[in-house]
């Protein structure tokens, strides 16, 4: 009747990660390498190398990373060097500065922001880095 709910968020098949729970960089802290998010993810201090978050990535402003990064929705409010491919919407907010490629549905920049980047915009095709070609009727 009472399920022991360790063993209820470990056996849903998400290898125990719960639904809500995040990631965060603190900081003061570096990493270099590979990191690879199911949840969501704040960095507030530095990454130097790729990040693939299936869930919304926040950089605080302090945050800084180099490199490529693939997520579903992002909001930066720190550094950003390199390839950002966000899913759905990309928030860059006032004491942002990006620097590179982007490729987002959806784009969101407030007035003061540091953007120096080449952008495609539109839905992204499965299985592909690119987004489709939007058609237009009228």
């Amino acid at each position: 009747m009472f399920g022991n709910k360790k063993s209820e968020s470990m056996s849903n098949g998400n290898n125990g990660v719960a639904p809500n729970s995040n990631n965060a960089i603190v900081a003061g802290t570096k990493i270099e390498g590979t990191i690879t998010a199911s949840s969501d993810i704040r960095i507030d201090g530095e990454l130097v190398g790729d990040l693939d978050c299936k869930g919304r990535l926040v950089v605080g402003p302090e945050g800084r990373i180099k490199g490529s990064v693939t997520c579903q929705n992002a909001v930066i409010e720190g550094l950003f060097e390199g390839k950002l491919q966000v899913i759905e919407l990309l928030n860059v907010r006032e004491t942002a500065r990006i620097e590179g490629e982007i490729i987002t549905d959806k784009l969101m920049v407030q007035s003061g922001a540091i953007y120096n980047v080449t952008c495609s915009m539109g839905k992204i095709s499965k299985g592909t880095n690119k987004p489709k070609e939007a058609v237009v009727t009228l």
